[in-house]
């Protein structure tokens, strides 16, 4: 029987190259998620303002707590309301929401699409600025 003789010119990987390139490519997954995070968070889609009786302000989530709220806009008196649903992320302005619920408010916010979870937010419109309305009178 004959020795085999073993082809000195293949050539062998490494040990460890392979755990690299799947570590290199879970880092480069995570700063691509964070990053389009941020890019959502950061760049707004839209921005306008909404006005009508702040109807319900709150607090909640299972894991990601966040404040969310709903105004309802008025067109016609005698006709039902069409609900907007909105977040808030500032600590001031959650404060003056939670005074406000019941009263007629114009509310101004930006929209932003893409957003990789909900633990920012329920919706995509993120109220930045609350007023009282004019008349201010309290809902009916």
């Amino acid at each position: 029987m004959m020795a085999k003789e073993v082809d000195s010119r293949v050539a062998v990987a490494p040990r460890g190259r392979g755990l690299r390139v799947l570590l290199s490519l879970v880092l480069l997954l995570a700063a691509g998620s964070a990053g389009w995070a941020w890019l959502a968070l950061n760049w707004s889609y839209a921005d306008g303002e909404r006005a009508g009786v702040l109807q319900k302000f709150s607090h909640k989530g299972w894991i990601c707590k966040t404040d969310e709220g709903e105004l309802a806009m008025y067109i016609v008196a005698g006709v039902a309301p069409q609900i907007w649903d909105f977040t808030v992320r500032d600590p001031g302005l959650i404060a003056q929401m939670n005074s406000l619920v019941g009263r007629r408010v114009q509310l101004h916010y930006t929209e932003h699409r893409g957003l990789p979870s909900s633990c920012f937010g329920d919706t995509r419109y993120f109220v930045d600025k609350i007023t009282l309305a004019p008349d201010g009178a309290a809902a009916n």
